[in-house]
């Protein structure tokens, strides 16, 4: 590439000069020309006083000899006779005095000034200056050498600048290529610098994004795998719970469900990575709420746990997905149930304010010590996978939302789920709590 870029400037910059050159010759050609010719002029001008005031052949030669011109000018004198170096013909110079005006005539040596000089009394006297032909190209092959030297010159620059140039472009473009195969090779941490001309630093530019985007990609594919795999542990914790009553004959599925959940711990800990970015999507956080509620009824009632389920009779939108918000309750109810003794209540309140929908779950178990420490990814203080708490924590900012940890009014820890919703006005309404397996109403203000 390097080597095309440079014949292309070499062909371009030759066609340029020689476009130039050759003009610029012919016009310092017909300069020398004009100046040697306007010299014999003078020269002949010169003479013009001197011959107005005598045509003395004896004075003359010394004013000849003062044009400067000496052995190259001469004078045709009216009666026939000449004085100085005389080179016309006679019959020209005849032509010359009738005619009363100058003529260049040229010969084999170069080229002759006639001038003639009207006198009183209708005299004529022809001026004749001799201009050989060294004189007519005086410097013109100088000129024309340093002519050729400045083409030669700018040529070779244009070459050399062309040649750095491609040099730049193609060592960006290989750079480009490299970092383009390192990262089809597997090297997701390569990137490069971008450099070249405005294409290839765009080039390079959408490289690096495109480099970062595969990275985000990769890790919400982790995190998925993660996520999802950490949703296997809330069915497991409600099989364990259920063979924890079955005696001494399901010691072998307990063990086949311990082996299990260590499984599921070790897909959780190989795919752990930052989050992903949320689906823009949405769903009613009411009826996720009592279809999951309807599910852990079941083991609730087996575990004597009390509990309430209260708000959830009017829809409320909230910017995330049912299945995403359904692990969430799951595994934060999952905590309650994992977390607390046998015949701890809980309760689960939906809640909606301006712009904002709270799912809140409170129970009357031992709490949480370090709430702060319990948000961190992947930090657990009862053995568990610590994802949780985290899943949920993001799944609340990806509309904008939080998740807070205090101490519920039972006594235990309650688990605060905060989405950010388009703001809305809500009247005071009447709703309805499930208790148990009864339904019972309840004025709330919105």
């Amino acid at each position: 590439m390097r080597r095309t870029l440079a014949l292309l400037a070499l062909a371009g910059a030759s066609m340029i000069a020689l476009a130039f050159l050759i003009p610029l010759g012919i016009i310092v050609k017909e300069t020398a020309h004009n100046r040697a010719l306007s010299a014999a002029e003078r020269q002949a001008s010169a003479l013009v006083p001197v011959l107005a005031i005598t045509l003395d052949p004896h004075r003359l030669p010394h004013a000849l000899a003062s044009s400067g011109a000496q052995d190259r000018i001469a004078v045709h004198l009216p009666d026939g006779g000449t004085v100085g170096a005389v080179r016309a013909p006679a019959s020209v110079v005849a032509a010359v005095s009738r005619r009363t005006r100058a003529e260049t005539v040229e010969t084999g040596a170069g080229y002759l000034l006639l001038r003639p000089v009207a006198l009183d009394g209708g005299r004529t006297v022809v001026v004749e200056v001799f201009v050989p032909a060294e004189e007519l190209t005086r410097g013109v092959a100088q000129a024309w050498g340093v002519l050729a030297g400045l083409a030669v010159v700018l040529v070779a620059g244009s070459v050399l600048v062309a040649d750095r140039l491609g040099a730049r472009v193609v060592r960006a473009a290989r750079r480009l290529g490299r970092a383009a195969g390192a990262l089809g090779s597997g090297d997701l941490s390569v990137r490069i610098r971008p450099e070249g001309p405005p294409e290839l630093v765009t080039a390079g530019e959408a490289f690096n994004t495109m480099a970062d985007r595969v990275v985000q990609l990769l890790a919400a594919e982790r995190e998925m795998a993660a996520d999802l795999s950490h949703r296997l542990r809330t069915p497991l914790a409600a099989l364990r719970l259920s063979l924890g009553h079955l005696g001494p004959e399901a010691e072998q599925s307990r063990h086949s469900l311990a082996r299990l959940e260590a499984e599921v711990d070790q897909i959780i800990a190989a795919a752990r990575a930052p989050s992903r970015a949320p689906e823009a999507v949405s769903c009613d956080a009411a009826e996720v709420l009592r279809e999951r509620l309807t599910f852990w009824s079941a083991l609730a009632e087996d575990q004597q746990r009390p509990w309430d389920l209260i708000g959830a009779d009017a829809p409320a939108r909230v910017p995330v997905p049912a299945g995403e918000l359904s692990a969430v309750v799951d595994a934060l109810l999952g905590n309650v149930f994992r977390h607390t003794p046998e015949g701890t209540a809980f309760t689960v309140t939906l809640h909606q304010g301006s712009g904002t929908v709270g799912v809140l779950i409170a129970d009357a178990g031992p709490g949480i010590p370090d709430p702060e420490t319990a948000l961190r990814r992947g930090a657990s203080g009862a053995g568990s996978t610590g994802l949780g708490l985290d899943i949920a924590r993001r799944l609340a900012q990806s509309s904008g939302g939080d998740l807070r940890i205090d101490s519920s009014s039972l006594g235990g820890a309650r688990v605060q789920l905060w989405f950010r919703t388009e703001p809305r006005t809500h009247p005071p309404r009447t709703t309805r709590r499930l208790v148990g397996s009864r339904w019972s109403r309840r004025s709330t203000a919105s």
